[in-house]
């Protein structure tokens, strides 16, 4: 593949690494320095046309290669992933800014996706419903949805697209994808990796191209029979509303401000280690990252003092520092949003116990402090607005009923997490919280087999586990006449 940099930079379509017919190229910026880390090929309209066309064309002979075939491809491209990790890693931690371990780690957890929908794909069982009148015969079975199209933001460059490619792969679909303008580094060397592991022209598709043209060729083209998006609910309620015209089928991952409720009977200061963790994980840009804390009141002082030295002593830097264990930010756009979000909570009465701004210690890059707040109430937009920033809101409370609904008391329902070890607190809790991921003291719940994914405002559907196979297939109803 020729390109100008060590980094690969091209689309692929139809079998092919290509660049824009006139030339146009887009920078992709290190948020660490803001330095340019390449050029990408920037298409339009007609790129993503073209794909569509050849994802079209490559999908009768791919849905009809067995499921172990396929397997095969997806299995080989799961190991040449963890072959290549480092280096993938590097490349999403450049144009990411996480930590390298965390990007390594999200490299891993892409590979074991593959993996995992390669062997479940085996698995696509139909049914034999028995017959009322013995004259006939009835099966369901299930049938590839067609050509999909995944739409997928920065924040996690490698593991958000494998979710919707993998399966999409394995049972049949033929997929036309575009990842992030800013994070477009990482999903091409995964294409590398499926090339390598021998996948047919046509079959998986990359367009690099403005998002808006992308989503009318997606509406507009009537191959395409299923668009899976993860990304904010303002953007995911366009989407549903464009989709009306063509009746396209939706998969959605979208906003989220998770609770974590933590109960007197928990260790605190393990508690405080993994609430920090959880909340500052890629610098708090994580849809699932816990959000608002609700802290037992009998516990709440010990737990905050906990969670502030914790935070005070996390190392923030580039992630190809070595020992570094908070990144940068990913944008300007980011960095303000936050700063806007504590100044607003401040103006309400909120008291900013360590962190509050932009670090002064980086002449460059986008860094900003990790943010614990104290005097939190509902008046403030950081208790409302999906935060998607290093921000750690504490409030007390002291009854369960009380919690639950001041958790619940939010159009967003993606995760929620509890720590407790009272197994009647925690089946209550389960049972009682609105989301669709609960981590019982468990702050980072995602792997390949289980499902993923929101109730309420936070999406339509679910990522991984057998249901996210499940959201790429169609079923058909047979019913067989016998002859008398």
């Amino acid at each position: 593949m020729a390109t100008a940099t060590a980094i690969p930079t091209q689309m692929y379509i139809n079998g092919h690494w290509c660049d824009a017919p006139d030339g146009k190229t887009l920078p992709v910026i290190n948020p660490a320095d803001e330095s340019i880390v390449a050029h990408i090929a920037y298409g339009g309209r007609a790129e993503a046309d073209r794909a569509i066309d050849a994802a079209a064309k490559a999908f009768p002979a791919w849905k009809a290669l067995s499921a172990y075939d396929r397997a095969k491809i997806l299995k080989e491209t799961a190991n040449l992933i963890r072959q290549r990790a480092d280096t993938i890693a590097r490349t999403l931690t450049q144009e990411q800014g996480k930590p390298l371990a965390e990007a390594k780690g999200e490299v891993m957890h892409t590979a074991d996706t593959f993996e995992w929908f390669a062997e479940e794909g085996k698995r696509v069982y139909g049914r034999i419903i028995p017959p009322s009148n013995m004259g006939k015969r009835h099966s369901a079975i299930s049938h590839p949805v067609g050509v999909v199209g995944t739409i997928t933001p920065w924040n996690f460059p490698a593991a958000l697209p494998s979710r919707k490619i993998a399966p999409a792969l394995a049972v049949g679909c033929t997929v036309v994808s575009r990842p992030a303008d800013g994070t477009p580094l990482t999903l091409i060397q995964l294409f590398e990796c499926l090339i390598d592991a021998g996948l047919p022209p046509g079959v998986a598709n990359l367009v690099l191209c403005p998002a808006v043209e992308f989503a009318d060729a997606l509406f507009e083209h009537a191959a395409v029979r299923k668009i899976s998006f993860t990304g904010s609910t303002a953007v995911g309620k366009e989407l549903i509303r464009r989709s009306a015209d063509g009746v396209k089928r939706l998969s959605m991952e979208l906003g989220g401000h998770a609770p974590l409720i933590v109960f007197p009977d928990a260790d605190v200061a393990q508690v405080a280690q993994a609430a920090v963790i959880g909340k500052f994980r890629n610098n708090g840009q994580v849809c699932i990252a816990p959000s608002r804390f609700y802290i037992h009141e009998k516990i709440c002082k010990e737990f905050t003092e906990a969670a502030v030295e914790l935070a005070k002593a996390l190392k923030m830097g580039n992630g190809l520092t070595e020992g570094t264990q908070v990144g940068p930010m990913f944008d300007p756009k980011a960095m303000a949003k936050t700063s806007a979000l504590i100044e607003d909570a401040k103006s309400h009465g909120a008291k900013v116990l360590t962190g509050g701004g932009q670090s002064t210690r980086f002449e460059k890059g986008y860094f900003f402090e990790p943010t614990v707040i104290r005097e939190v109430n509902g008046k403030m937009k950081i208790m409302t607005d999906e935060p998607f920033a290093p921000v750690m809101p504490i409030l007390d409370f002291s009854k369960l009923d009380d919690v639950i609904a001041a958790a619940n008391d939010t159009p967003y329902g993606l995760a929620a997490y509890v720590f407790t070890n009272d197994l009647t607190i925690a089946t209550r809790m389960a049972e009682g919280l609105e989301a669709g991921i609960i981590g019982i003291n468990d702050p980072v719940p995602a792997t390949p087999q289980c499902p993923f994914g929101g109730m309420k405002e936070s999406g339509l559907g679910r990522e991984l586990g057998i249901e996210g196979l499940q959201a790429y297939l169609e079923t058909k109803y047979v019913s067989i006449g016998l002859r008398v």
